[in-house]
């Protein structure tokens, strides 16, 4: 039996507006006044949009039902930056692209890339004076771009660092923009030939350097150079599958260290009981991966910021098929929206939901909800392949940092958010470096 979805009490015009001034607020809104599923109409688009907002719900588009629908961008740009590679490409391609990048993000596998890790943020502290202020928000960016560079395509990036970061930011903007009149091709485009470049060369400087790391690059290539499963890979494939895993590793890991260290400045408390548990198990030695299972309130607080401030805040779906959620029939043709802002926020699974509270993340506390209340890599044959990379990435990275240094806001308390393709903070987050002792 099925029982119709509500329809927003929203002209379609009105809806298109209010989420372009502020989707979080509007897809919070809809689930505060509509509840658990609700139907909504958004400017002139051809079919109905429903955003889905319980655990169960979820659980059937991303896992039961999930071969019956596709991704959905509101943003078409996407495609020419991520082209086919994992984040975009769907049915069988997707699962053989997947399964030959799979290798790389074995668990063995990302324990070898730990030492790489607190090199960077070693190095990046290093850099650091007493009293200065920063952008943590860029540096946070500075440090995961060097590891996503390093242990994946073993590649020093330094040097295309800040071009990389200036022109993925004009892209973001860009997505943010292409919605309204004023977006700027030109910008673009320019920005897009900016990665391309970058990435372009980091494959060619491996290719002859005939260099087997076992690392993603070397996968990718001999993907490319040889028959495999189905058919060789193409340039654009290599490029495509380069660019996704490149961007995607650094700008979620980014956001997520730097809305870490911001919510760590406001909760004193939780601060210090971080900062004495990396002086008690470490005893001032660097950390290795064997120490990630001796930090565990610092891997609780990472995934408290993952829940409050998720990198990835929505996921869009599209219905091939009619099917059903729930008690509710959803046509063919329909987008599906499951925000992660909206659900990580939830005071059905999360009581008092915008505070920050790393005790969330005991096991115990953890059994007590629904799986799909918390979905931050997403889930099913989509979840992320780099969850456990970026796991230890956040432990190891916030760790070493926090040995010698804590972090101050310096600028007022409220950080205006930027939710483009992820989630950042719109004008950095300015904080002041004092030292510990």
């Amino acid at each position: 039996m099925s029982s119709s979805v509500p329809l927003a009490d929203l002209a379609p015009g009105a809806a298109l507006y209010a989420m372009r001034r502020d989707p979080l607020e509007f897809f919070t809104r809809l689930a505060r006044e509509y509840g658990d599923i609700v139907r909504f109409r958004l400017g002139d688009h051809e079919h109905d949009l429903y955003l889905v907002n319980h655990p169960d719900y979820i659980k059937e588009v991303l896992v039961t039902h999930d071969r019956r629908f596709t991704k959905w961008f509101a943003v078409d740009r996407i495609y020419k930056v991520l082209g086919d590679g994992l984040f975009v490409s769907e049915g069988e391609f997707h699962l053989r692209q997947r399964r030959l990048a799979q290798p790389a993000f074995h668990r063995d596998r990302i324990a070898s890339y730990a030492n790489d890790m607190v090199s960077f943020a070693t190095e990046l502290r290093d850099r650091w004076r007493d009293g200065a202020t920063i952008d943590i928000s860029r540096e946070m960016n500075w440090l995961a771009m060097m590891i996503v560079g390093s242990t994946l395509f073993g590649a020093n990036v330094e040097g295309d660092a800040s071009e990389i970061r200036d022109a993925l930011g004009e892209i973001l903007d860009q997505f943010e923009r292409s919605m309204l009149p004023e977006a700027d091709r030109a910008d673009f485009d320019r920005s897009m030939e900016k990665l391309d470049a970058a990435v372009y060369r980091i494959v060619q400087q491996r290719r002859a350097s005939r260099e087997e790391r076992g690392d993603l690059l070397s996968i990718l290539l001999r993907a490319h150079e040889t028959e495999g499963e189905g058919a060789r890979m193409s340039d654009l494939q290599l490029r495509d599958e380069a660019m996704t895993i490149f961007l995607a590793g650094h700008e979620t890991s980014a956001n997520a260290m730097a809305f870490t260290w911001y919510l760590l400045s406001q909760h004193p408390e939780v601060e210090a009981q971080f900062h004495h548990e990396v002086d008690e198990k470490l005893g001032g030695g660097a950390p290795g991966v064997n120490d990630v299972a001796d930090l565990p309130l610092t891997g609780r607080i990472f995934s408290e910021a993952l829940r409050l401030y998720p990198p990835l805040w929505a996921i869009g779906r599209r219905a091939m098929e009619e099917c059903q959620i729930g008690e509710h029939k959803i046509p063919a043709g329909s987008v599906v929206i499951l925000s992660q802002w909206v659900t990580h926020r939830d005071a059905r699974w999360y009581p008092e939901p915008l505070r920050f509270d790393p005790e969330r993340w005991h096991a115990a506390a953890r059994l007590e909800r629904p799986r799909f209340s918390y979905f931050a890599f997403s889930a099913g044959s989509r979840a992320c392949l780099g969850e456990a990379f970026a796991g230890i990435e956040g432990v190891l990275c916030l760790a070493t940092i926090a040995q010698k240094w804590r972090l101050r806001l310096d600028q007022p308390n409220t950080i205006p958010l930027q939710p483009q393709l992820t989630l950042r903070p719109r004008y950095g987050i300015k904080m002041r470096v004092e030292p510990r002792g």
